[in-house]
């Protein structure tokens, strides 16, 4: 999935000026779950500054959710659930992957895809649809234009589709 990422900032008179106007550099398209992928549209590990960072803040292999104060805008793909129910699914090469790409995050997951992380979390499904599930098994339907607010719930995302759905999200970290 490529997205374009437009960054402004403020130069030393004060006025506003491009930073910069290109493609996320850090995204991922998994093999291992065809329609899945991430894309690390800007993180901020702790309080932000008002100045640009002098170099790239994502990273694809780096933490997605962000410490106290900090902030990460992500932009997920959920796959259809039709893939990991497939013949040719492989969990454990699907496991590394993510490890590999989203390792905070692999720490987390249960093994049915329910986690919680210490984020308050802003989604809106921007494309598709997509159920959230809660503890105890309660689900919402989610189309494209609805929002949630993520208070480090406990959840799991799931696609009945035979599309994939696409949520932007940013989480902003807790502390304890």
């Amino acid at each position: 999935m490529t997205v374009r990422r437009v960054v402004t900032g403020t130069d030393p008179e004060g006025n506003s000026v491009l930073v910069s106007d290109g493609e996320v550099p850090n995204s991922h398209d998994f093999d291992t779950m065809p329609g899945q992928a991430q894309v690390r549209v800007w993180f901020t590990p702790g309080a932000p500054s008002p100045v640009p960072p002098g170099v790239e803040p994502t990273d694809n292999t780096g933490p997605v959710v962000p410490g106290p104060g900090g902030a990460s805008f992500v932009i997920v793909s959920y796959a259809p659930e039709s893939v990991f129910k497939s013949a040719d699914f492989d969990p454990a090469a699907a496991d590394q992957e993510l490890a590999t790409f989203a390792p905070d995050l692999a720490e987390v997951f249960e093994a049915d895809g329910m986690h919680r992380t210490r984020s308050v979390d802003y989604g809106v499904v921007i494309a598709g649809e997509v159920w959230l599930e809660l503890d105890g098994g309660e689900q919402v339907h989610l189309r494209a234009g609805d929002t949630v607010v993520q208070v480090a719930a406990r959840h799991a995302w799931r696609n009945k589709t035979q599309a994939p759905a696409t949520v932007a999200f940013v989480l902003t970290g807790v502390s304890a």
